[in-house]
């Protein structure tokens, strides 16, 4: 529902008042303790109160400009009468955080979802940008009912080495595999090192984070360009501020997520994340938040719509541009005009606009960096869903990102049973192994290892020496969306579940057949029925804290990998009372 479809509500009505309005002892505390702060009580009676939940911290790189944007949220709130409060949340550092950061994106979820509801919040500004920032952040959001706005940290400037332009992430990669066949000296690596991330900001590659900003935008859920714009620029310190006054619209019209986020909006962002190559997280997250929604979607979902969608962004790793290429080109809203015919425009968002409106007038200045529709950088198919018996419940690739030759082929596999043995074996002269096999890596998935992006195997030292850069590689693992390669990914179940994936062994033929959409382990069904008969389910050793509840709770990858009790079943849980 449009704002102004709505009727604007009286100060007493506000949620926050129920803890600085009445005449009783508990708001007495109340209001006491906000004088505390040195703010008198006209500064805070009858105002909104805007939550500004910031994921900065000193281990989160991506976020490093938080603490300004913070100041500049506050001073639009301010700005519009309403009365800012920032609270940290758990930051999420891509980066740092071991196993993974997705092993906590259900935690920040629930912080998020209890803080937003403890507290006297009218409306929040979610301050996100690191990969599983934004859909913890939203999903926590979306289950506590507050009206909200994400503000997107945006991705950092471009880089340069030695005269060319450097993607973080996808040229990481590249050089890597260079380094491993020879190629690339130390002291070439570590002068690479120092130019690679040359400031704030989340990479600026069409990886995980600007991909996931891109959808939350597209969502409704941030103002009409935000999600493009590079962390150091002055528009971005701009958009911070608007978003602060936006929040306090949001509180006083109480939009709340339930009238954005709708089946119609998923399907645009489907479609988007295919428009732009987006990274192949981005379904186990959408799937995770339409879940918090309760919307279901399905991998076949985004299938269907990969078929009908082209493929327009010229991004790293799909492409050859950066984000902040991708922002002087038009970004997304021009992106987005380009491929009207297969939105829902009439979606409301969170601008109090559609978003038709949003994107009605948005030009495209580069046509090498945003394609034409009659011009694509692939005709159709950024991400394509498999099933077979090796991945009963499905499994996803990127084509957009993989060898063309690779996309049908079939070969031995080489099995790796986890990531130690991996590391363990990968470059060991004696290893047989040839570009016509399979790699193989268990014990990656949700359950054994909390799915972490170790799903682009890297190439074994002797074949990199043989020139080598690709082929086929098979993990219930992710992998990070700046990466690149024949990667099939998120098999589901997992191994460590008593998926198939479990029991395949050395040599055992699997046939890849990207446009069949089949991934099939030649093994007789018989012979598969005995092998997982056998199979022994690993003891994850793990009796109490957060390893325990995220082994007992988590859902598998087509489920979206949330927490079962998170899931939307019709009721929002305590609202607190005032005593």
């Amino acid at each position: 529902m449009l704002f102004h479809q709505k009727k604007r509500l009286e100060s007493h009505q506000l949620r926050s008042s129920r803890w600085f309005g009445p005449d009783d002892l508990r708001s007495f505390g109340h209001r006491s303790r906000i004088k505390q702060n040195g703010l008198s009580t006209s500064e805070v009676a009858g105002k909104p109160v805007i939550g500004i939940l910031n994921t900065w911290n000193d281990l989160n790189s991506c976020h490093g400009h938080f603490r300004d944007r913070a100041e500049e949220i506050k001073r639009g709130v301010w700005q519009s009468g309403g009365y800012p409060v920032e609270i940290p949340v758990m930051s999420l550092s891509e980066t740092f955080m071991k196993p993974t950061a997705m092993y906590y994106r259900n935690l920040l979820s629930l912080e998020t979802e209890e803080t937003l509801r403890c507290y006297p919040i009218d409306a929040a500004v979610l301050m996100g940008g690191c990969d599983k920032t934004t859909p913890a952040l939203i999903m926590g959001a979306v289950s506590a009912g507050v009206p909200f706005l994400l503000m997107p940290g945006g991705p950092m400037m471009r880089a340069s080495w030695r005269g060319e332009p450097q993607a973080s992430g996808t040229d990481v990669w590249r050089h890597w595999a260079e380094r491993g066949a020879g190629r690339l000296s130390c002291d070439d690596w570590q002068d690479f090192e120092d130019h690679i991330a040359p400031s704030t900001g989340h990479c600026m590659t069409m990886g995980t984070a600007s991909t996931m900003t891109s959808l939350a935008e597209v969502l409704g859920l941030t103002l009409p360009g935000a999600a493009s714009i590079p962390a150091v620029h002055a528009a971005h310190s701009r958009m911070a501020a608007q978003c602060g006054q936006q929040a306090v619209e949001l509180a006083w019209y109480d939009c709340r997520p339930e009238e954005i986020l709708s089946r119609r909006a998923f399907e645009n962002a489907i479609t988007t994340d295919m428009a732009i190559g987006g990274s192949t997280n981005a379904i186990v997250h959408l799937i995770a938040m339409a879940g918090r929604a309760g919307i279901p979607l399905s991998l076949s979902d985004f299938d269907e719509i990969s078929q009908r969608t082209p493929v327009l962004a010229n991004i790293k790793p799909s492409g050859q541009y950066v984000m902040a290429d991708f922002y002087d080109a038009g970004g997304l809203r021009g992106l987005l005009n380009q491929i009207q015919g297969l939105l829902h425009l009439d979606c409301p968002t969170v601008a109090g606009t559609t978003l038709g409106e949003n994107i009605s007038d948005a030009p495209v200045y580069d046509q090498d960096v945003i394609r034409p529709l009659e011009n694509p950088l692939l005709e159709k198919g950024g991400t394509a869903v498999l099933y077979g018996n090796l991945a009963p419940d499905g499994c996803v690739i990127k084509p957009s990102a993989a060898d063309r030759s690779l996309l049908q082929h079939t070969g031995p596999a080489i099995v790796f049973e986890n990531y130690r043995d991996l590391r363990k074996r990968l470059n060991d002269p004696d290893l047989d192994v040839t570009a016509n096999h399979v790699m193989v890596l268990k014990g990656t998935g949700p359950l054994a290892a909390g799915m972490p992006e170790s799903g682009m195997l890297p190439i074994p030292k002797k074949l990199l020496e043989a020139g080598v850069r690709d082929m086929v590689r098979i993990s219930d693992a992710r992998m990070s969306g700046t990466s690149y390669g024949t990667c099939v990914l998120h098999i589901s179940p997992e191994s460590s579940a008593g998926g198939p994936l479990a029991v395949v062994q050395d040599g055992d033929l699997i046939e890849l057949d990207v446009s069949g959409r089949k991934i099939h382990l030649h093994v007789s069904a018989e012979q598969l029925q005995r092998r997982l008969e056998n199979w022994k389910s690993p003891d994850p050793n793990l009796s109490r804290g957060y390893g325990k509840l995220y082994f007992d709770e988590t859902t598998q990858a087509h489920e979206g990998c949330d927490f079962r009790f998170l899931h939307n079943d019709g009721s929002r849980g305590p609202d607190p009372e005032i005593d």
